[in-house]
């Protein structure tokens, strides 16, 4: 998936951190409900602008930083 499509980054919009097609719903946010336990027909059901595609682009932006983050870090050094 191309995130990328989906994920935007606007510095006036919540303090530039990464939302969905521009809505004021971040990747936080969304990543946040589905570790508090939500489901996501309930998080499409709550918040109707979103998409299974927008949670999707969400989980594959969370996982691309990540892979990115260790390879900053590099394969020894101690998870913080």
């Amino acid at each position: 998936m191309d995130y990328r499509k989906i994920i935007t980054i606007e510095p006036g919009k919540r303090c530039g951190k990464p939302c969905v097609r521009g809505l004021r719903i971040t990747v936080g946010d969304v990543l946040g409900w589905i570790a508090a336990g939500m489901g996501w027909a309930e998080i499409i059901e709550d918040y109707s602008d979103l998409t299974e595609e927008d949670i999707r682009a969400c989980l594959a932006y969370a996982a691309d930083r990540e892979r990115r983050s260790q390879m900053a870090v590099g394969p020894h050094a101690a998870a913080v």
